[in-house]
């Protein structure tokens, strides 16, 4: 069949995010040398989801592995509203593209900027970078591709991106090819600092010992001398803990106190396959 052009079809966005990918890197402000490296590790992962969270779901890499299709200018779609394709295949044949007839050509796709064809894969935007692309199990050079607009793989060595996808075997056989890319936002350079100032709360506060989170407790009046704590629901609804390093993050990187990254979905539009998903 004529190839228009093999561009993969997804959802905007990465999808399927639904926490950050790996713990994030800590820089201790306080001496947990005595604890427990079980205490410790679980107050790291529990920072990680907590300033995740407060952040607005913003910030972390994850690498997925995609399977792209090429899709065929025989899918029924063009003639869904032009009645069904031609017996006889005679081209070029005509084709209302925006308002415009044009020639196509079998097998031919120039782009909107190009006067040649271009072979390319639409991703889930944005990408941050591309890891390794695999065809046939063997690595392609970086200079064999490109990527333009966080999305779009453009191949560069004069070939063509295949055809076909064996999605049955896995990306190191014959047959099949497989693009690994890390979606996301890289850690800004304060995490260290506030991720160790949090995580020291959370290890002492599972160890048992004192620790600088709020407890719910407003007011403490001990040997004559009263000690007023910031109301905690009031905390907890703007988004803030109560530790210095942590607001400070919050407030430099979600000062609007957004739940989550914005997002735009096509309905109308297949999903891309993720390996092992």
């Amino acid at each position: 069949m004529p190839v228009i052009n093999p561009i993969l079809s997804t959802p905007s966005g990465t999808g399927g995010m639904t926490g950050p990918c790996a713990d994030w890197p800590v820089q201790w402000t306080c001496e947990l040398s005595t604890l427990n490296p079980a205490v410790t590790g679980d107050a790291v992962s529990m920072a990680t989801e907590t300033l995740w969270g407060l952040s607005g779901m913003r910030f972390g890499l994850c690498e997925v592995t995609l399977r792209p299709c090429a899709s065929s200018c025989d899918d029924g779609r063009f003639y869904d509203d032009f009645g069904p394709p031609w017996s006889a295949r005679h081209w070029p044949q005509p084709a209302l593209i925006g308002g415009l007839w044009f020639n196509l050509t079998c097998g031919s796709c120039p782009g909107t900027c190009s006067c040649a064809e271009v072979s390319e894969v639409r991703l889930p935007a944005p990408v941050y970078e591309i890891v390794e692309v695999l065809v046939d199990g063997t690595a392609l050079p970086s200079s064999a591709y490109r990527l333009d607009n966080n999305r779009l793989l453009v191949r560069t060595d004069g070939q063509r991106w295949p055809r076909c996808n064996d999605l049955s075997r896995e990306d190191s056989e014959a047959g099949t090819w497989s693009v690994r890319a890390r979606f996301g936002e890289p850690l800004p350079q304060g995490t260290k600092l506030a991720m160790g100032e949090l995580a020291c709360q959370f290890a002492k506060a599972a160890d048992g010992q004192d620790c600088r989170l709020p407890a719910g407790v407003q007011q403490l009046v001990r040997q004559g001398v009263t000690i007023s704590f910031p109301d905690v629901g009031e905390l907890f609804e703007k988004g803030r803990t109560g530790l210095y390093l942590v607001d400070a993050f919050i407030a430099t990187w979600n000062p609007n106190h957004l739940r989550s990254r914005s997002r735009v979905y096509r309905v109308d539009q297949p999903t891309v396959r993720r390996a092992g998903t």
